[in-house]
């Protein structure tokens, strides 16, 4: 659970306008390609908090990205170490291990681009444009990106 300094904290206008409505839609159960909602414990108040959260899954395996850096949910999750997301209408424990270095260049080199070459085509293509549009260092430079954005792996947990 390593901070790195110079990860930034730029949430691009639309992201942050269309959230509250990507949010309420994840909560009725609209399926929203790989976005889910994400409960986290606030690491100053202690009170539950909801993100849209785009979640990679892969061979058994699920990771959350920071897209934007040091967001809220992602210092929130870093201190928490648990969370929920929203798996096919009912909320899954998870545990969540941030990667360090080497591990987080791993996933944006080899696991996300896989991802997203498996994805059907229209997702595909959504997906590639946002992130050229929002976060090109994601497809261009894995290493940057990893260095700018954080990588949590996600295991299920049992019930409380």
């Amino acid at each position: 659970m390593t901070a790195m300094p110079e990860r930034m904290t730029h949430v691009p206008m639309v992201v942050r306008v269309f959230d509250p409505l990507a949010r309420r839609l994840l909560n009725l159960g609209l399926p929203m390609g790989p976005n889910t909602i994400l409960t986290v414990r606030g690491r100053k108040t202690g009170l539950p908090r909801q993100f849209a959260v785009a979640v990679t899954e892969l061979d058994g395996r699920r990771w959350v990205v920071g897209t934007f850096g040091e967001a809220n949910w992602v210092r929130n999750l870093r201190s928490a170490g648990t969370a929920t997301i929203r798996r096919a209408g009912r909320d899954v424990p998870v545990a969540a291990r941030e990667l360090p270095g080497p591990e987080a260049v791993a996933f944006m080199r080899d696991v996300l681009p896989e991802y997203i070459r498996r994805l059907p085509a229209p997702v595909r293509l959504f997906i590639g444009l946002f992130l050229r549009l929002t976060a090109h260092e994601v497809l261009d430079d894995p290493a940057a990106a990893a260095r700018t954005r954080p990588v949590f792996e996600l295991q299920d947990q049992p019930e409380p």
